[in-house]
């Protein structure tokens, strides 16, 4: 048994505070129904449910890829920022987003301490039509996967109290202010013209660009180093967690329209688009290479076309997402080649290469495709015309770039500071199933062709 000290008994106190300062909040009347359009509102909790759904399909899609000895402690570590950000959400984190700005750089954190106000405030300006507590828990499923995200580069060696600090600072340090700068009307990024319909800097960019900074941070794994194959755990679970980020998608980005309209329908079709024809593109381009073609390999395909449409989902038309998710597939393949040849970068499943330069090429893309005809609150690309909104979307790039990787590496310097990053080598050789949670994933049974015919084998 774990020995008590004020280490490991913090998490549980802090909690326990903010649960007595919940009861002193006075409770305010709820919003009047009779404002909104009850359509919207409708589709809007489908929406955030189905993003929600992303959570538990990305520990499905990053569980079945690690070693079997991790499964359990990488699923985890996906999840628990749905605890960790929801409570951080109505604390602070939501003010720190949409609160009032501060010089277009953070919302102001007192503007909804405590979730103040909300419940019986005006509708957000850019979702009239709906309420704004709605409105608030659509974007805490942004805020809830964006950490999880993270965990595919820092599986199978990092400490999981490390990681649920890492989920705090991040949250408030890098998340909160990059959704500020592009979503808040008054965020800077927004001031500049700069264009992200679901979260391609907010989300992938951020995400991809604190994943590289832990995986230098953290340093390789000893079966890195020692050039030891791993195999995944479990392909069906990979295909599964596929299959629910993919569902889940459409309301990321189609519920990113706010209401039930047809904008919401464009991006429904871009998102579906993009991602069939990135799972084609990373198989087909596997196959030009001289492999097989393969079940992870089209997974990894969907999930990047997925990340590249996500910030052009609502400002490019149909046709072009399939050039968007065929380009972004194969540059994303391109980087991860590189990185397993060309680098000693230990990021376990590839999160850079795929999320941080998918959600690149997507700012991009959306710089060269967007275009008024589809939404008339965009701006029309370079394709269009408009060669300078792409750099618009260049210099945005740039600075959501440089500020999430930097912060992110100074958050985890921090983090190793007060806990310590990395398990033992100990640890990290039994896996951190069994080291960190007390568990053990057990996959069952297979059944395997011999000379002999058809007998049990262990699944490994």
């Amino acid at each position: 048994m774990t020995k008590l000290t004020l280490r490991n008994s913090l998490p549980f106190l802090t909690l326990v505070v903010v649960a007595v300062a919940a009861t002193l909040v006075p409770t305010l009347p709820n919003f009047d129904e009779g404002k909104y359009n009850l359509a919207d509102i409708a589709w809007m909790i489908v929406a955030t449910a189905l993003v929600f759904l992303m959570t538990p399909g990305l520990a499905f899609f990053y569980g079945g890829m690690v070693n079997r000895k991790n499964v359990l402690s990488t699923m985890m570590k996906s999840v628990v920022a749905a605890g960790v950000v929801g409570v951080l959400w109505i604390v602070v984190g939501y003010s720190l987003c949409f609160g009032d700005s501060v010089r277009g750089l953070f919302g102001n954190p007192l503007t909804h301490f405590l979730y103040k106000g909300v419940a019986s405030g005006k509708p957000w300006t850019l979702a009239p039509t709906i309420p704004k507590p709605l409105f608030s828990m659509f974007q805490l499923m942004f805020a809830i996967i964006t950490p999880g995200l993270v965990v595919g580069a820092i599986a199978e060696r990092m400490r999981f109290s490390a990681y649920v600090l890492f989920t705090v600072l991040f949250s408030l340090l890098v998340y909160a202010p990059l959704a500020h700068w592009s979503w808040h009307p008054d965020g800077f990024l927004a001031q500049m013209g700069a264009l992200d319909f679901a979260g391609g800097t907010v989300v992938h960019i951020s995400a991809g660009c604190a994943a590289l900074a832990g995986a230098l941070v953290l340093k390789r794994r000893k079966s890195h180093i020692d050039r030891i194959a791993s195999h995944p755990a479990n392909i069906p679970y990979v295909l599964i967690g596929t299959g629910l980020l993919w569902f889940g998608w459409f309301g990321f980005n189609a519920g990113s329209a706010l209401g039930a309209n047809a904008l919401a329908v464009s991006a429904f079709s871009t998102t579906n688009t993009a991602a069939a024809a990135a799972g084609l593109s990373w198989m087909f381009f596997d196959v030009l290479r001289g492999k097989k073609p393969s079940v992870v390999g089209f997974c990894v395909g969907a999930v990047v076309g997925l990340v590249a449409i996500t910030p052009a989902a609502g400002y490019v038309a149909i046709p072009q997402s399939i050039f968007i998710g065929v380009v972004a597939a194969i540059i994303s393949n391109l980087a991860v080649h590189f990185k397993s040849t060309r680098t000693v970068l230990d990021d376990t499943l590839d999160v850079f290469p795929c999320h941080g330069i998918g959600g690149m090429v997507g700012m991009l893309m959306t710089g060269i495709f967007a275009t008024k005809a589809v939404n008339a609150a965009g701006a029309d690309g370079w394709a269009y015309g408009n060669a300078g909104f792409f750099w618009i979307q260049v210099k945005a790039m740039a600075c959501a770039v440089g500020y999430s990787f930097t912060v992110s590496w100074a958050i985890f310097k921090l983090v190793n500071f007060i806990v310590p990053l990395r398990v033992s080598h100990e640890e990290e050789a039994e896996g951190l199933d069994a080291s960190q949670h007390d568990e053990k994933y057990v996959q069952g049974t297979l059944l395997v062709a011999t000379p002999q015919g058809l007998k049990e084998q262990e699944a490994n």
